[in-house]
């Protein structure tokens, strides 16, 4: 696995030392990246993600376990001795150099021929819509060109891996979707591997091509963007992506691939996609708000999994309604498409294959 495996953690931790405590920033990471893959590491702050990407950037060395790129280990080796480039989230922009000497300053430390920098430095400029900003200074540039700098410079060089650590976060909210899709764009047309740290769900889930979601150091769950979503192994994952309504009930019954779970009173038809558990045992479901489907709506309720409850708030949040509506299984977080009224009363229904068994209690 480590050979065809263009970056490949095994086992690394990572420790700090405070008053005689040790503390880990990262603990028993086990983790493999696909070249030409845009991964992501997503988590809250102190989860552990950017210790993570440190340590494969050769910032931080791990005290235990191994970490290899391109099949070669690299464990102790310092960053430049690692075919790997970081965009902090502080861009590091040299001041004092216009865009084109920023770009190409790798180059530069490389020895790499006059000849050969300029033509390469006009075409990161074209590339990153740069052009006619070459003699700039960052401080003349605003938040997203200086971002598409950064880059450009990471780039130039073609490395095996970019690592980048919150590289969005400075940008305001219309900005970072413009430079979210055009890195997204860009890794495609380049097929560099790109590790990408970020705290933002949706960004995450926009961008990847697989999440490692992670908390306390360690990783929760890797899959696809609609694996997580979707299938979440546990309630942290499922409460940390998107928003979800968590049920307490017991196991009654297991027919074919699907599990009937008592919730006060109610039978409630499920998935188990990650563990078929036993009957008897007490579990946690989870359904998406936006899975809920009330008796006004296109599809109506025609499912096995249905309850009915009081409307108590509505929050209107532009094309959709975010509703808290009790049920006799429980307060139940739904939305619907703004539009209209909605009635007071609601009857809800949901199928089988929206409604998760988490391998984790609540």
């Amino acid at each position: 696995m480590k050979s065809d495996r263009i970056v490949y953690l095994e086992q690394v931790s990572k420790i700090y030392r405070s008053r005689g405590t040790e503390v880990y920033a990262a603990r028993n990471i086990t983790l493999d990246v696909l070249p030409g893959e845009f991964y992501s590491l997503l988590g809250s702050s102190g989860s552990g993600k950017t210790t993570t990407l440190r340590m494969i950037g050769g910032f931080e060395i791990p005290e235990y376990g191994r970490v290899y790129i391109g099949g070669e280990e690299v464990t102790t080796l310092p960053p430049y001795r690692r075919n790997v480039h970081t965009v902090f989230q502080s861009y590091a922009l040299f001041p004092h150099l216009t865009v084109t000497e920023n770009i190409a300053y790798p180059l530069q430390i490389a020895r790499i021929s006059r000849a050969e920098v300029e033509p390469r430095v006009q075409e990161s400029l074209r590339m990153f819509r740069l052009e006619g900003l070459g003699d700039r200074r960052p401080s003349q540039l605003s938040g997203g060109q200086q971002q598409r700098v950064a880059l450009a410079r990471a780039l130039i060089s073609r490395p095996k891996v970019l690592l980048l650590d919150e590289p969005l976060s400075a940008l305001d909210a219309k900005i970072r979707a413009e430079v979210r899709q055009e890195l997204r764009e860009l890794q495609q047309q380049t097929g560099i591997t790109f590790i990408y740290v970020t705290h933002d769900q949706e960004e995450a889930l926009a961008l990847s091509d697989r999440i490692a979601v992670m908390a306390n150091g360690q990783i929760e769950q890797v899959g696809t963007p609609r694996d997580i979503y979707d299938r979440p192994t546990s309630p942290f994952v499922a409460q940390f992506i998107g928003k979800a309504n968590f049920l307490l009930g017991t196991v009654v019954a297991v027919q074919s691939d699907l599990v009937v779970v008592e919730v006060a009173g109610t039978q409630i038809w499920a998935i188990a996609p990650h563990a078929t558990p036993p009957v008897g045992i007490e579990v946690t479901l989870m359904v998406r708000p936006e899975r809920l489907r009330s008796n006004d709506s296109e599809m109506g309720c025609q499912t096995i999994n249905t309850t009915h409850g009081r409307v108590e708030q509505i929050t209107y949040v532009g094309q959709l309604l975010e509703c808290q509506v009790e049920t006799p299984i429980g307060r139940l977080q739904v939305t619907q498409l703004s539009g209209g009224e909605l009635a007071p009363t609601l009857n809800l229904c949901w199928h089988p294959q929206d409604c998760i068994v988490l391998s984790k209690p609540a």
